[in-house]
């Protein structure tokens, strides 16, 4: 046992050097997985209790939150699985119809117990079991060899801090949001040139695209969120979470209305053939607008993933920099698009649509509005987090002082929002608050 302590404890020391979360989380599975073994060759009459180690290498997941609620559910579908496998050894034996109603009947069961995604695994615990010939003390070991590696792989989870995926969630947002701005750039290019329609239309077939990117991203930002729940190593989780969500949100309201603005040029290009888009003044000037605002989507983007406190600052003040010179360009542009629907007359619809859709970018990444969505999402999480747990909301009342503090420092949080300071102060006035 020395040595294993010994073993263990160079794995700890490694897996604090290593911040990848792809190698801190091969540490936590292979160390679960060896100590359960170890602890089951012990405690369990089986000669090579393997699933102990199997049950503690699927209960440790990515994130501690999932570890507790896959830990549980599959404990219940291994006991399930266990209990049918009892029931139908004491009636029948092993046949090809047995084990048919055993399949259907532990499949049942899984549902019935809602394991979720273990529902396969009960009716693999119930086959394994019934297909042995000492049921009972079978049935038992299997039954204590789950729990043991349930319970070590929810302690290793407690004593090897589950890795924070925010970095790869806000590396994902970044990275969605230069692809937007390679296409605004592609885009501005056209607005500027003459370019045929099938290129028109490629472009926006390029738009349509991105959903699947928003996909990705936000696969990636749900393992972020699930990430700092429960986690020891995050003391601010809640604004985290709302930080990153609602910078999606406004990433993916941003590709939508570029979608649309890809299709105005195609529609654009279609009526005006052969002639261009724009006038050459008006196309140079919508394509100085489309990279102002191309480069605005970055600066929101690393504005909504900074974590130290300086750089938000920074980035907030460049961005805020970045949206005023934009909308001077926009105003320039307006009064070209002005002229350009005096002289042609039947295009001033789609002329009006390329202005309401740089509009509603421009607006989408405004300091102020960002804040009033940072508020208003802290207000939506503090209102359901007090329904969910009403019990421990007047509990909380009662204590008083400490509850006013809490109260306080929220107030002291969205004042801060309002103020368009939203994601540095805020952070630094939440701290300590677990989501």
């Amino acid at each position: 046992m020395r040595k294993v302590r010994d073993w263990t404890s160079s794995l700890v020391r490694l897996a604090k050097r290593h911040r990848d979360p792809v190698v801190v989380q091969a540490l936590r599975s292979t160390t679960a997985a060896t100590i359960a073994y170890v602890i089951a060759l012990r405690l369990s009459p089986e000669p090579a209790p393997l699933t102990a180690p199997l049950t503690a290498l699927l209960v440790v997941q990515v994130t501690l939150y999932s570890t507790l609620t896959t830990g549980i559910r599959r404990v219940n579908s291994v006991v399930a699985g266990v209990l049918v496998a009892i029931a139908f050894s004491l009636l029948v034996g092993l046949t090809w119809w047995s084990l048919a109603l055993v399949i259907l009947a532990a499949l049942a069961v899984g549902h019935l117990v809602r394991v979720d995604e273990f529902v396969p695994e009960v009716a693999i615990s119930a086959m394994l079991v019934l297909g042995v010939t000492a049921v009972g003390s079978t049935a038992s070991a299997r039954v204590e060899e789950t729990l043991i590696g349930a319970v070590v792989g929810l302690g290793c989870n407690l004593l090897l801090a589950p890795p924070v995926w925010t970095e790869q969630a806000g590396a994902s947002i970044e990275g969605l949001a230069r692809r937007v701005r390679q296409l605004m750039l592609r885009l501005g290019e056209e607005a500027a040139g003459h370019p045929p329609v099938e290129r028109a239309a490629e472009r926006l077939h390029e738009a349509r695209r991105l959903d699947h990117d928003i996909s990705e991203v936000d696969a990636a930002l749900r393992q972020a969120e699930d990430s700092l729940r429960l986690n020891p190593r995050v003391r601010e989780g809640l604004l985290h979470r709302v930080v990153l969500r609602t910078g999606l949100d406004t990433l993916e309201i941003c590709t939508v209305v570029l979608r649309v603005l890809a299709r105005s040029f195609t529609d654009l290009t279609k009526r005006r053939a052969p002639e261009p888009m724009f006038s050459p003044q008006t196309g140079a000037l919508v394509q100085e607008l489309l990279c102002e605002i191309a480069d605005g989507v970055v600066s929101f983007a690393v504005l909504v993933t900074t974590d130290v406190s300086a750089s938000a600052e920074e980035a907030e003040s460049r961005l805020a920099a970045q949206l005023r010179q934009t909308s001077a360009t926009r105003d320039r542009v307006a009064r070209l698009l002005l002229e350009e629907a005096r002289r042609d007359t039947g295009q001033w619809q789609l002329y009006g649509a390329v202005l309401t859709e740089v509009d509603r970018i421009i607006d989408e990444m405004d300091t102020e509005h960002r804040s009033r969505r940072l508020l208003e999402e802290l207000d939506r999480y503090t209102r359901a987090q007090r329904e969910r747990a009403p019990r421990l909301t007047r509990l909380g009342d009662r204590l008083g002082a400490p509850v006013r503090q809490r109260r306080n420092r929220e107030g002291v949080a969205r004042r801060s929002v309002r103020e368009g300071r939203g994601r540095t102060t805020a952070r630094s006035c939440e701290g300590g608050e677990q989501a």
